[in-house]
């Protein structure tokens, strides 16, 4: 019975660690002990308890403020499952490439950018884009980042943009949806106006098929 008891305790606070780092996660400008208390339901204590384990581990620290914030081990935890994420999402992305006849590439969020996770070329064109896993741009600009904003609003449908990243590039892009804990776009560029119709519906049926795969 004493086993049992423990391994009560343990799971439940391993769910409380849990639940602090995804509330800590989705406030933007932080939470102080306070507010994580009241959030979790606890005292003051415990989310002390579990401040200390997390902090020990790199998962949460606190800024000037006293303010609780994700840490540096929960980037490198993130950075080890990318590589999986992009085999997840290469079938899907090599045939938008050939469909679209474009640039094909899986965006997902670091921080308030959009970083290119994968990258794949159509092997039939004369030229396309060369885009560079690991490219950074901000979320307000270019389809990849305004797709995943639009997701984060609930709209699911394609966005079309000319030029914002770099002149006489055209993309379109569409969040992926349904993926606990990612925020990730899909999309192609291209150096020539796109059928925002045709590819729309094609980036769109890419971006379900990568969330059926990294579901």
């Amino acid at each position: 019975m004493e086993t049992t008891a423990r391994g009560g305790e343990t799971a439940q606070t391993l769910d409380r660690g849990l639940r602090l780092l995804h509330l800590v996660a989705d406030a933007p400008g932080g939470l102080t002990v306070t507010e994580a208390a009241n959030r979790l339901g606890v005292g003051r204590a415990a989310v002390y308890r579990l401040v200390g384990a997390l902090a020990a581990h790199g998962m949460l620290r606190r800024d000037g403020a006293g303010r609780l914030r994700l840490g540096a081990g929960v980037l490198q935890l993130a950075r080890r499952a990318q590589p999986l994420l992009a085999e997840g999402a290469l079938p899907a992305l090599r045939r938008l490439a050939e469909q679209a006849g474009a640039t094909a590439h899986l965006t997902v969020v670091e921080g308030d950018e959009g970083v290119a996770l994968a990258v794949v070329e159509p092997s039939w064109t004369s030229f396309h884009v060369a885009y560079r896993t690991g490219a950074r741009h901000p979320l307000g600009r270019g389809a990849a980042g305004r797709a995943i904003l639009g997701g984060r609003a609930g709209a699911a449908g394609p966005v079309s943009t000319a030029g914002e990243l770099q002149p006489g590039a055209y993309g379109v892009a569409a969040p992926v949806l349904g993926v606990p804990g990612l925020e990730a776009s899909v999309g192609v560029v291209a150096l020539a106006p796109l059928d925002a119709e045709a590819v729309g519906g094609q980036v769109l049926a890419a971006a379900t098929a990568i969330a059926a795969a990294l579901s």
